[in-house]
């Protein structure tokens, strides 16, 4: 069972959808994250990346984020975060469900004009072996200068990017949350470990 553990919404259980393909966050990397963020999401945008169900993103709607881009390529996915949200009650002006490919999406966005405060990627984890999600938001810049993107990846997979500086790195398991900024950027939102 998915629920929201803090703010506007909490305790409000979310639906997962039934693919194989939908992997939720696990409740304790979920919590981490919020933890080390703490009051750093109210009134950011925000991108939860590869989104399934949506968790991620309605969290942290419901602790004062401004305004969540949900992405996801599975139409099962943007189904279920559509419901999530629309059970729960959030407004159609806080959030944007996207179905479709990653990097085709954040192009899109950024020619839109979008720029994030806060970038949460959780890539399926075969991905990180032979791409960058980093890199496209990178190339479009979708990132503020003082942004700052969080990936989602098992301990076993060692990931390495060249257009950003890791800060900051949080083991939960066999799970890790590697933090990213632009070198120059002050990593206010990240207190060390």
């Amino acid at each position: 069972m998915i629920r929201i553990n803090s703010g506007l919404y909490k305790g409000r259980v979310l639906r997962g959808g039934k693919s194989p393909l939908i992997r939720p966050t696990m409740s304790k990397v979920k919590l981490t994250f919020f933890d080390i963020l703490q009051t750093d999401v109210k009134e950011k945008i925000f991108l939860d990346g590869f989104a399934g169900s949506g968790n991620i993103g309605i969290e942290a709607l419901s602790r004062g984020a401004e305004y969540v881009v949900f992405i996801d390529d599975l139409p099962e996915a943007a189904r279920a975060i559509r419901h999530n949200a629309e059970k729960i009650g959030i407004a159609g002006d806080f959030f944007r469900v996207i179905c479709g490919d990653f990097n085709r999406s954040i192009i899109a966005l950024a020619k839109d004009g979008f720029q994030f405060d806060l970038v949460y990627l959780d890539p399926p984890y075969a991905m990180l072996e032979y791409a960058n999600p980093l890199k496209v938001i990178h190339k479009r810049n979708a990132l503020k200068r003082e942004g700052l993107i969080v990936l989602e990846r098992p301990e076993r997979i060692r990931f390495e990017t060249p257009y950003f500086t890791r800060v900051r790195s949080q083991h939960i398991g066999r799970e890790c949350l590697d933090f990213f900024t632009y070198g120059d950027a002050v990593a206010g939102a990240v207190p060390p470990p």
